[in-house]
């Protein structure tokens, strides 16, 4: 099979068992799993009676070079390979070899892979020198969030589409290791990986438990650091995977670097294999993994203290490893399929499963099948599902409420089983979670890795500060947030303040159907009434939640009180009940115009599901202004509004305006269906989360 795929490590990097640092090791791991390892060179410089790490490995050799090494290296790549015909090229942590290669415009693809502080080197240290980067190469990877800042500051922008996170990786154990009274070190036993700190304080606490062991494996031939005790050894460098030994034996793992690390392998690999893992609060370190003990002090006494208080509590200390070792958040699976379906797209274009004719959508949501559909004119599920298969994809509902109904207990369990075992037989091209996350991380990666399936979510609760169950909701999105390919909210992104990467969000409009939102209601005669508006209380069931009084019954409450002439409906405010369906749609057909109110502060974009149930029903309909809706609907098409005073003289003027109020109706049914129809919306979510061209405009964005 032809080599089309070339991997140039700096040079370096020692791609040998023995003495493999960060980027080759992340090769290697992602080699062992990739289906492109066939298609794929490695490049790199070793003595010739080293053996290299993977067998696809060609040596780079020169003799009598003293200066500038790293660029004479690339220059006998390029010379020698170059023009080799490769499709792509991915190059590490050396900006001098990127930038060298982009200028000779070779016909391929480049990817970059920083695991550096880009300020720190040659070639990316200046805004100049990162702008060109992040414009001529095709895809930019960072090993961390710390990285990604580090390279953007500066910049114009905070992101580009071409620039992503991705983490090293490690495979998780199948079984818990045995643990031994052990505490490890590991690393440059120098000052910058906090050493000193660590030697100073280890001495105390060995003094303190007798029982108790220590080792160091490292070395640094440029300080000298000796710390003598009859438990503590140092160990010079060790093949990776007798480190990883270590780590399994070992109860407590320490990385207290005052350097900022870039992201610290040596933190994430000890968490994993279930050692209560210590960390300084430097660079990347938060991010190994999610139940760090950070180092609020870095010093002395700080260290001393946080490891003689969970030796002398067993039961602390065994949570905390059986904690990080069930909770691995960087995996090599998740790593190797991100990859392979990047350059997958570079190879061929367009990937054979995303051509355009039909994707295979399993879209898990709440159908209402135990209220009998009573919601249907108002489930964004239902209408997203129509979108997908007028686009000409083929769609699988899974009600997980209605399968949750089926036990007596709620059994998480039994719910992914039965996805897992649906996705084995559909083999779907897209997993798109509806207003849900229920998907444990388990099943997320069986099935990404076995079926390259991808992950979207779309949401349409409140995610910003002062909406209702903010918190809980946005708790609820980020569950497994790295294995999420693409999130479609209602909240407009820059306005949530979330972990997930901002080029992971999009905002969605309420998708409207043509089959649903099939009434005129401007070309009824018999509206006797001025305003409509339906509250949600009693959406579940079916009654009023007493002592529910929301910031919506206040706005009602001071229209009531304000209002002198108008007649209103208002639905599940006060004595009257909600209606559904057809007895909605009965209401709202006696109605001239209405209001389109959300719970929670008014931001740019949102709204409630309902608004689509009103405007694209051919009914005028008002929204408060802070919505910027503005950017969307002229005021020929959508009435706007600052305050409840502002609304009622509004009201006023049109009263007895019919032909006026029927001109803003009929206007904003037919922009609402050009812009915000089902099948767009759904569009949208297929371009997006695949990366292919759209077949709409989609405004929004």
């Amino acid at each position: 099979m032809k080599k089309k795929i070339a991997i140039l490590l700096p040079y370096k990097e020692r791609y040998t068992l023995n003495d493999a640092a960060a980027a080759s090791i992340w090769v290697k791991d992602y080699l062992k799993t990739s289906h492109l390892n066939s298609q794929t060179t490695v490049f790199g410089n070793l003595p010739k009676k080293n053996k290299p790490l993977t067998n696809n490995f060609v040596n780079i050799s020169l003799s009598n070079i003293k200066f500038k090494k790293n660029y004479f290296y690339t220059k006998k790549f390029y010379t020698i390979y170059g023009m080799s015909k490769f499709e792509i090229i991915e190059i590490h942590n050396r900006p001098e070899s990127l930038i060298f290669l982009l200028k000779k415009k070779l016909n391929c693809k480049f990817i970059f892979i920083y695991h550096n502080n880009p300020q720190d080197l040659r070639y990316s240290k200046t805004i100049k020198e990162r702008l060109f980067i992040a414009n001529n190469c095709d895809q930019i990877f960072f090993v961390s969030k710390w990285v990604m800042k580090k390279f953007f500051e500066g910049l114009p922008y905070n992101f580009k589409n071409n620039c992503e996170i991705l983490y090293p990786a490690i495979n998780r154990l199948k079984k818990f290791p045995r643990k031994e009274k052990i505490i490890i070190f590991t690393g440059k036993l120098n000052t910058s990986k906090g050493y000193d700190i660590f030697g100073k304080a280890i001495l105390k606490i060995l003094d303190k438990f007798n029982d108790w062991k220590a080792y160091a494996i490292g070395n640094e031939r440029r300080e000298t650091h000796n710390f003598k005790h009859p438990n503590f050894k140092v160990i010079d460098w060790l093949p990776h995977e007798k480190i990883l030994d270590f780590y399994k034996k070992s109860s407590i793992s320490v990385t207290c670097s005052r350097w900022q690390e870039p992201f610290g392998r040596t933190a994430m690999e000890s968490a994993a294999y279930g050692c209560a893992t210590i960390t300084s609060n430097r660079g990347g370190l938060r991010e190994t993994f999610d139940n760090n003990l950070i180092l609020k002090d870095l010093n002395v006494n700080a260290l001393k203290n946080l490891v003689v208080k969970i030796i002398k509590n067993p039961k602390l200390l065994k949570k905390i490893q059986r904690k990080n070792f069930k909770n691995v958040i960087h995996e090599i699976n998740f790593l190797t399929t991100k990859i392979d379906n990047l350059k997958g797209n570079f190879l061929t274009k367009k990937i054979n499963y995303i051509k355009n004719v039909n994707l295979k959508i399993l879209h898990i949501s709440t159908f209402d099948e135990k209220n009998d559909h009573r919601l249907f004119n108002i489930s964004i599920a239902n209408k997203l599902t129509k979108g997908f298969i007028r686009n000409n994809h083929d769609v699988v509902n899974f009600s997980y409420r209605d399968f949750g109904n089926k036990f007596l207990f709620k059994n998480n369990l039994a719910l992914n089983e039965k996805i897992f075992n649906i996705s084995q037989n559909y083999r779907p091209d897209l997993i798109l979670l509806g207003h849900n996350n229920v998907l444990n991380r388990n099943t997320l990666e069986r099935i990404k890795s076995n079926y390259k399936t991808k992950i979207a979510l779309w949401y349409e609760d409140h995610l910003i500060k002062g909406g209702p169950n903010f918190k809980n909701n946005l708790n609820l999105i980020e569950k497994n947030r790295d294995l999420i390919d693409q999130y479609f909210l209602t909240t407009f992104p820059n306005s949530i303040d979330t972990k997930i990467h901002k080029n992971k969000l999009n905002y969605m409009p309420i998708p409207a159907d043509k089959n649903i939102e099939n009434l005129e209601i401007y070309n009824s005669n018999n509206r006797y009434k001025d305003l409509f508006f339906a509250l949600s209380h009693g959406v579940n069931y079916g009654k009023l939640k007493s002592k529910n009084i929301d910031e919506r019954e206040v706005f009602l409450n001071e229209l009531m009180k304000k209002n002198e002439n108008l007649t209103f409906n208002i639905l599940g405010y006060a004595n009257e009940q909600p209606k559904w369906n057809y007895h909605y749609f009965k209401e709202l057909s006696k109605c001239k115009t209405a209001l389109n109110l959300s719970r929670g502060i008014p931001s740019k974009y949102a709204s409630s599901n309902r608004i689509a149930s009103l405007i694209a029903n051919g009914i005028m309909t008002f929204i408060d202004k802070k919505t910027m809706y503005q950017d969307f609907f002229d005021n020929d098409e959508m009435g706007f509004y600052t305050n409840a005073q502002d609304l009622l003289n509004q009201l006023e003027k049109l009263n007895g305006n019919i032909s006026k109020i029927n001109k803003i109706s009929r206007n904003g049914k037919k922009k609402y269906f050009s812009i915000f129809d089902n099948s767009i919306v759904s569009d949208n979510i297929i371009s997006k989360t695949f990366n292919i061209k759209n077949k709409y405009k989609h405004i929004w964005e």
